[in-house]
């Protein structure tokens, strides 16, 4: 890469390095100029909307939550929100607080998560979480401790921790007394100021200038910060264009999944844009529904004061793919304070579910999994066995504002003269894991293969 002589390139990253999942990168170079950059999802497709075909009504909850070991609990709650929809039926009352405090569980988990094993190494100049360990031991336990409370919280109400088990359609196969739920609060109190400390030192880091030319998608709802649900809600790019959001049974008419040759995930658009879910999307459309204390750890941060779903202050919303750690910490912070509220509030309910009974329909589902919005919509004949399903999770929504991300970042690279193989390829896989796309769950080591064309 150091020959000056003008060329065309291929840079290909055959996997990418401490993301869930599997995932390669092929960037083309022509004389300076980076003309396409493919994020490379390779795992074969699992085709889960297609074995739904046939199932009982209750099966897919339990069914879509093996789609990710990472937020499965995000798929349970989408997949219930979609069948009791198409069956007529609302879960509210402790019921539906129960859920939000199973969904705080893996908000806290799956966040931590990022924020200390897979993402704060590229901040610290560490190649890995060991490495991490070994430089910044007190962050990496603190790490540990904030992730196994949020395992605690899953494995109370779900029965494990990972894949849970009690979840059913209309709520619980059998919800928590309260003496049960009490451990969980001595634990939550200390996860607070865990929590706490992780937003001060996410604070510290050096953050590069970068902005993600995409609008924002994400769930909104009156009164609270959206968790499990909430309505579509879109702040664009261009801010000549108003803030405006649509009801969930037409998220199909917004958003269109095409194929593409390079990813066995579809690529998507909303109302012809790209657009990206996830913290960032979240801050910018509730960031003012959440708590004072989680208001006030953004403020410390450096994220300033949150913009109105409105579109008033609109200059505070965060574009900075590089700083949404800052967001991810708040909302762990955000997580612990609401489960510790819930807790406080919880009366066990006289029953662990309402009944939920088949009948033909479509439903739809989405909520906020950690990585942005994740929809569901089935369809269900006479006899309440599915005959249609349709899945769309974030990573796949977010491919392409990855992808601009990566040209533009590389373009930048190049134009300061960073152009060497070494260079270019820590350059990308942070600009992925800025992301933290959720394709499954497993990490590869890079391997960087480079092709020249004159």
């Amino acid at each position: 890469m150091s020959d000056p002589t003008p060329r065309s390139q291929e840079l290909r990253i055959p996997s990418l390095a401490r993301v869930e999942g599997e995932t390669a990168l092929h960037l083309r170079i022509h004389h300076g100029t980076v003309i396409e950059a493919r994020l490379k999802i390779y795992e074969p497709p699992r085709f889960f909307e297609a074995f739904l075909r046939g199932r009982a009504h209750t099966e897919p909850p339990d069914l879509t939550s093996r789609i990710c070991g990472i937020c499965p609990v995000a798929y349970q709650m989408s997949a219930c929100r979609a069948i009791e929809d198409a069956c007529g039926v609302v879960v509210d009352g402790q019921l539906a607080a129960l859920r939000r405090l199973l969904y705080c569980g893996e908000w806290i988990e799956s966040q931590t998560l990022h924020i200390h094993m897979l993402h704060a190494p590229d901040f610290l100049g560490e190649d890995d979480v060991i490495g991490l360990s070994r430089s910044h031991l007190e962050h990496v336990k603190r790490g540990l401790r904030l992730k196994q409370t949020g395992n605690a919280v899953v494995e109370l109400l779900g029965g494990r921790a990972i894949h849970p088990v009690n979840v059913r359609l209309g709520g619980f196969h059998r919800a928590p007394t309260r003496a049960e739920l009490r451990p969980l609060e001595e634990r939550l109190r200390t996860a607070l100021d865990d929590a706490w400390d992780t937003v001060r030192w996410v604070a510290g880091f050096e953050f590069p200038d970068a902005e993600c030319d995409a609008d924002l998608l994400a769930l909104a709802e009156e009164g609270t910060y959206a968790i499990e649900s909430g309505v579509p809600t879109v702040l664009p790019y261009d801010e000549t264009l108003p803030p405006y959001c649509f009801p969930l049974r037409d998220f199909t008419d917004h958003l269109a999944e095409e194929q593409v040759s390079h990813s066995t995930a579809l690529h998507s658009r909303l109302d012809g844009r790209r657009h990206l879910t996830g913290s960032l999307a979240r801050w910018a459309v509730s960031g003012h529904l959440l708590s004072p204390l989680a208001l006030q750890a953004a403020r410390e941060a450096g994220l300033g004061d949150a913009p109105s779903r409105a579109g008033a202050g609109r200059g505070e919303v965060c574009r900075n793919p590089y700083r949404s750690i800052l967001v991810r910490a708040v909302e762990v912070l955000y997580a612990v304070e609401e489960a510790l509220r819930i807790i406080a509030e919880y009366e066990r309910p006289a029953s662990p579910y309402v009944e939920v009974p088949a009948r033909a329909g479509t439903g739809h589902g989405a909520t906020e999994a950690p990585r942005g919005l994740l929809y569901h919509r089935y369809a269900f004949d006479d006899g309440g066995r599915v005959t249609d399903a349709r899945i769309v999770p974030p990573t796949a929504q977010n491919q392409g504002a990855i992808e601009e991300d990566l040209r533009r970042l590389v373009q930048a690279g190049l134009d300061r003269g960073e152009g060497s193989e070494a260079e270019l390829t820590r350059l990308c896989e942070r600009a992925v894991r800025n992301h933290d796309p959720c394709i499954s769950c497993s990490a590869h080591f890079l391997e960087l293969d480079i092709e020249h064309t004159q």
